[in-house]
């Protein structure tokens, strides 16, 4: 009664408060162009003060006066992360309870020496996991003996649901398999016709100085000559043709590189061989068993350091540098929040991730006292999404907001499934008010305002967030830019930790409210992500219709806190 008393009262707070739509003539020009360091800070912007349709963070800190009360826990569920980096010392979560490295688990929580977060990825060795089967491998795998080579007739109704899935995911495999294997076939011909390729146009050029428009003259100069000449021509006529359209083909995707095909090709190895491979078990490694739910498996080693691991790293201290790379230190960016610590939780290798790592990791958070969890990740099937309910009502139970990225795929995922999710994609309602799903935008306010790689969805995409060319921390102590949806959840979960570290007696339910009804909306048509240009008015891609505002959130959450007193 008293959740259903403090909703009310928000619906009422929002109806006195809800963001208008931008006025354009009290506003800044639109900014279209950006030099190297604007780009750099452009989602911190204001659309009115600025002319860029940012989240209005330095607004926020330009106007306010208050001093944070609390400090707030985030947790990062993601790939291990560089624990080193000079903009993220000082801000990441420290197991108290625990006494460094004497292989006792001091505080009871079934983790041993688990000082600054696990990794459930670990292997036994101390080392990690590389290599993950993609989802519905595991589906084809685990459920073929149910249903391999049935009909639908022979089906229980009970087990429809599970046999529908299944069909879908053999479908993905024997798709992704096919198209891998001729990528691969493609790149072993590459490499073994090469060499060959580089003698003969040596003949041409010796110094090997080509560009592509020579090679594209030579090409249109040979095929006007063998249309021409056609009963001139001999064997070794038909093979430079063919010799230089490859040539041609390789300046423009490898730049020239031998190295770069055999790299592809070792990639294509490990996908072939583990990604894609039904008899592949990365579990041996870790000594445990996927379809059972237990504490203790995996390590505390959430920052491998070893020369050659900075890429496992990436992933999650970009998502670190988002929500609180320090403030105050002068150097680096800025995170959104100061006074937060970040719990890393490992749970992502090459492929996708275990619903059981997920969970685990949901659980661990929770019982470890995070307040926030991030999970820039996703995947288009589950295996036990049962378990994945589970531990979304158990973190709304305990009051912890969690923050998923959309996904990157530029789909409706209110007719595609994309987990981890708060629905079953079954035509059953939310189980929980506690899930956030972001979408990406960019910093062009036009038809091209929502990422072209972002999923969107009415019902199942809460609200966007900029997740395009966002700078922030990456391993081995540097910073860059990327894009992607998983740019754009850390933005949301910084937020909601923002609020909190000012208003501390909000519930989940009620920060996520405030977030979804205190952005921005865009009275502007976009085109659908995926699309052939269809374009639709921007609302209509989210529940919301809207874009994170951090200044609106707060001064909502503000009047909220102050109301209910």
């Amino acid at each position: 009664m008293k959740l259903f008393c403090n909703i009310l009262l928000l619906i009422l707070l929002i109806s006195c408060h809800s963001t208008k739509k931008i006025n354009s003539s009290k506003q800044v020009p639109l900014q279209t162009k950006f030099s190297n360091s604007e780009l750099e800070t452009w989602y911190q912007k204001d659309y009115t003060l600025d002319g860029i349709p940012g989240i209005s963070l330095d607004k926020w800190y330009n106007q306010n006066k208050k001093k944070q009360k609390n400090t707030v826990t985030i947790a990062i569920i993601d790939t291990q992360i560089d624990i080193n980096h000079e903009d993220l010392k000082g801000q990441l979560w420290t197991n108290v309870k625990e006494i460094p490295n004497n292989n006792i688990d001091d505080d009871h929580n079934g983790y041993i020496d688990d000082v600054n977060g696990w990794s459930f990825t670990g292997t036994k060795s101390g080392g990690y996991v590389v290599w993950n089967n993609y989802e519905y491998v595991r589906i084809v795998r685990e459920w073929g003996p149910r249903f391999k080579g049935k009909t639908e007739n022979e089906i229980l109704n009970k087990d429809l649901p599970d046999y529908k899935e299944y069909l879908r995911a053999s479908k993905t495999f024997d798709s992704k398999e096919k198209y891998y294997r001729n990528w691969h076939k493609s790149l072993v011909f590459n490499i073994e016709v090469y060499p060959v390729v580089k003698d003969t146009l040596k003949y041409f050029f010796p110094k090997e100085d080509y560009t592509y428009q020579q090679l594209d003259s030579m090409y249109k100069k040979y095929k006007i000559n063998d249309k021409k000449y056609r009963q001139r021509r001999d064997d070794n006529d038909r093979d430079l043709g063919a010799l230089i359209d490859y040539k041609m083909g390789n300046l423009e995707v490898n730049d020239n590189k031998l190295e770069d095909i055999v790299d592809k090709r070792i990639q294509l190895d490990s996908i072939l061989l583990k990604n894609l491979n039904v008899d592949y078990n990365e579990r041996l490694l870790i000594g445990d068993n996927p379809n059972i739910l237990e504490k203790g498996y995996g390590n505390n080693n959430i920052s491998n350091n070893k020369a050659g691991h900075r890429s496992i790293q990436d992933h999650c201290t970009k998502m670190a540098g988002i929500i609180g790379a320090n403030r105050i230190n002068n150097i680096g960016v800025k995170g959104i929040l100061q006074n937060v610590k970040i719990m890393p939780l490992n749970i992502s290798p090459s492929g996708d991730e275990h619903d059981k790592d997920i969970v685990m990791a949901i659980y661990y958070a929770v019982d470890n006292g995070a307040k926030v969890i991030n999970m820039s990740l996703g995947k288009e099937f589950s295996l036990h999404k049962e378990w994945m309910f589970d531990a979304l009502k158990y973190a709304e139970s305990h009051n912890v907001l969690i923050v998923h990225s959309a996904g990157n795929f530029a789909f409706d995922v209110d007719k595609n499934p994309e987990y981890p999710s708060d629905v079953a994609f079954d035509g059953t309602p939310e189980i929980c008010n506690n899930f956030i799903n972001v979408g990406s935008t960019t910093y062009k306010l036009n038809e091209y305002f929502v990422s072209d790689f972002s999923n969107y969805g009415k019902e199942n995409v809460d609200l966007f967030s900029p997740g395009e060319e966002i700078y922030t921390t990456a391993s081995g102590n540097i910073y860059n830019s990327d894009s992607g949806t998983s740019m754009a959840a850390p933005m949301v979960s910084a937020t909601a930790g923002l609020i909190w570290s000012y208003f501390p007696n909000l519930t989940a339910a009620e920060v996520k409210q405030i977030i979804m009804d205190s952005g921005n909306t865009y009275d502007i048509e976009v085109i659908v992500p995926g699309s052939k240009n269809k374009k639709v008015p921007f609302s209509e891609l989210s529940k919301s219709g809207r874009v994170l505002n951090v200044y609106n959130a707060m001064k909502l959450a503000e009047k909220m806190d102050r109301n209910r007193k």
